[in-house]
């Protein structure tokens, strides 16, 4: 309804233009969480060869959750649902590696693919989403766990800065393997995955790791509530699994060959937007996670033949789209302005909460008077200010895009 997304077939869907404004900018501000872990970006092929997942055991073991094709030549490939295989080969492949080499932190955001039985609630559970996929290699067991803090903290810093109400809870390891597994999860009453949380903070687990019986805090003693969650990030402690495979090894001080220690580190870009938008929004109007907005600002004049419009409201509204544009350049590309006028304001507001722009500026009665005088809606603060020329660009400068 919102014009965001379109059904193309079940569980794939068309990303209309104000979404891929929002996935770009999401994409950005966790380049900059992974640059500053350490995160080097690279790109590995959609296609991986049936040999790699053999190898691992999971071309069995993930069943039909793998899109499987076979080229001409009747080799047998999978649409990557994830990458674990694919970046130890990489990593194997350069035999030579050094310990002053490592540590590796390898990362892509590319299109995962999972042929999902029942795919449902839009982006929360499609057959073709978006990930941003981290793969670490260290010289220890000690280095991997630093690496694995750091990481998560990297992770609990990207959902701060989006203003996304997360816990981090114990998970269970699933078919990826590894020994220790943490998941990110947006609290909401449509998420798939139970989790059972300590009022005080102490402790969060999904439930499928606990056993029955425990229902109050190893730490405190306090009663454990139950609530659900969508999980948008998911970590991964590795050791040897994979290395061991593909013998992705580096040289030691010593100059022998050691396995590397492996984490990989999953958030669902695409999944992200979709559960930001479940848990932010409100019955009538959609809310974003206000750094990622398609657009930051709309700006509606008045109807055309109204007495604003006689009294020059219009222009006067296009000075102030000007002004900004010259005081704030870099909100310039995140302006929108409607000029629908043949529409009342009331539609043209109704419009603009369907796509959830966090400001909105209108030239409605009180433009006439000397200084005019602008209506501000405050989504996400869920405000209506009433303010100048120099009041709107007062406001604005404080407004962050990535």
């Amino acid at each position: 309804q919102g014009g965001l997304i379109h059904p193309s077939s079940p569980g794939c869907y068309y990303y209309l233009p104000p979404t891929v404004r929002a996935m770009e900018k999401l994409i950005k501000v966790i380049d900059e969480e992974m640059q500053a872990a350490g995160g080097q970006k690279l790109n590995m092929p959609s296609l991986s060869s049936a040999e790699l997942w053999r190898a691992s055991g999971r071309w069995e073991q993930m069943g039909t959750e793998l899109f499987r094709l076979a080229d001409r030549h009747g080799k047998d490939y999978c649409l990557g649902p994830t990458h674990e295989e694919a970046v130890t080969e990489l990593v194997a492949a350069h035999s030579n590696l050094s310990y002053k080499q490592l540590p590796l932190r390898l990362y892509q955001v590319t299109r995962k693919f999972r042929d999902e039985p029942k795919p449902r609630f839009g982006l929360l559970r499609s057959r073709e989403f978006y990930m941003k996929d981290m793969y670490t290699f260290d010289t220890s067991e000690e280095a991997a766990r630093q690496t694995y803090d750091l990481v998560c903290n990297a992770y609990c810093s990207l959902f701060n800065r989006l203003g996304l109400p997360f816990v981090k809870v114990r998970a269970a390891t699933g078919n990826i393997g590894g020994t220790v597994s943490h998941e990110f999860q947006l609290p909401a009453d449509v998420g798939e995955d139970r989790l059972m949380l300590c009022p005080d903070g102490h402790f969060a687990a999904n439930v499928e790791t606990l056993n029955g019986e425990q229902t109050s805090c190893p730490t405190c003693r306090t009663k454990l509530t139950r609530t659900r969650g969508i999980e948008v990030g998911h970590t991964f402690y590795l050791g040897t699994k994979y290395s061991s495979v593909s013998n992705a090894v580096f040289y030691s001080p010593e100059n022998k060959p050691q396995l590397a220690e492996m984490g990989c580190y999953g958030l669902g870009v695409t999944r992200i937007l979709a559960a930001s938008i479940e848990v932010l929004s409100t019955e009538d109007s959609i809310r974003w996670p206000s750094l990622i907005a398609p657009y930051q600002l709309c700006f509606i004049p008045p109807k055309r033949g109204s007495k604003e419009e006689e009294e020059e409201g219009a222009a006067l509204l296009e000075r102030v789209y000007d002004d900004l544009a010259e005081a704030l350049p870099h909100l310039a590309g995140d302006s929108v302005l409607d000029d629908r006028t043949q529409l009342t304001i009331g539609k043209r507001l109704k419009d603009a909460n369907k796509l959830g722009y966090p400001y909105v500026v209108i030239a409605g009665k009180r433009v006439c008077e000397d200084p005019p005088v602008f209506e501000v809606w405050n989504q996400n603060a869920g405000e209506v200010l009433f303010l100048t020329k120099e009041g709107v660009i007062e406001l604005m400068s404080k407004v962050q895009v990535p």
